[in-house]
């Protein structure tokens, strides 16, 4: 097995990405500071509503969440957020759409899948089992990926492999399965049956996991399939495009 030099523990690049990505914010539900890719930034548009501030410079306070759809759903449903929201704000001028929770939820799915056609488009992923084996034999992946109705046996093995590599180099080869069914992935990544993917660079494998694990920890447990979250994605006329033209701004 030819050793990558990237896979060191704690390479520079990583490390650059973890200190950028690691500076707190406290939550304005729960009171606790969290690191900046934990939590969702809500900020103040023109017109005065409340909407996710995913590029995290627009101007004026911003109000910082956890990506935690239960606790939100439980603040909303005792008539504490508004409260919350005008001490983060200081200002009791704006409006929140009552769908502000499932608005969130749908712009963390188009955020995950434009960061991925982002990241395939830098040459920072790949896809295909046979592809993600090479690379992981190459000791050239930070992580793997499998759509959420691959078939768990190969998804398996990849995993398996991913582990061994990662214990033979000294490093954590992380894994996940996307809550994305084939289709979208594969309509995201512009490839037919795109099942199985890894990400070859630290920095982009920090940014896809930390778009991941935001979605997964806001998505409501139902809609993680991706087929209810399809219709409203479907309706947003393009929305996965603006998303990646804001990723490729910021």
């Amino acid at each position: 097995m030819e050793a990558n030099d990237r896979l060191t523990p704690e390479p520079p690049a990583a490390d650059e990405a973890h200190r950028k990505g690691s500076s707190e914010r406290r939550c304005i539900l729960t009171g606790e500071a969290a690191p900046r890719a934990h939590l969702i930034r809500l900020a103040l548009g023109p017109d005065g509503q409340v909407a996710a501030d995913w590029s995290e410079r627009l101007p004026g306070r911003g109000a910082w969440i956890s990506a935690d759809r239960s606790l939100f759903d439980s603040v909303a449903a005792r008539g504490r957020l508004r409260g919350a929201l005008a001490r983060a704000f200081k200002a009791n001028s704006f409006t929140f759409p009552d769908d502000l929770g499932l608005r969130i939820e749908v712009s963390l799915r188009q955020r995950l899948l434009a960061r991925l056609g982002l990241e395939k488009r830098a040459g920072n992923l790949i896809i295909g089992e046979e592809r993600v084996r090479e690379a992981l034999r190459a000791g050239k992946v930070w992580l793997v990926l499998h759509a959420g109705d691959a078939r768990p046996d190969g998804a398996d093995r990849l995993d398996g492999m991913a582990r061994a590599v990662g214990e033979s180099l000294g490093v954590d080869i992380a894994q996940r399965r996307l809550p994305i069914p084939r289709d979208a992935l594969s309509a995201a990544l512009g490839r037919d049956n795109a099942v199985h993917a890894a990400l070859t660079d630290p920095a982009a494998a920090a940014r896809v996991l930390a778009d991941i694990d935001r979605w997964a920890g806001f998505a409501q447990p139902e809609r993680d399939t991706g087929t209810e979250t399809e219709t409203e994605f479907e309706q947003t006329g393009g929305a996965t495009e603006v998303a990646a033209d804001a990723l490729e701004r910021h």
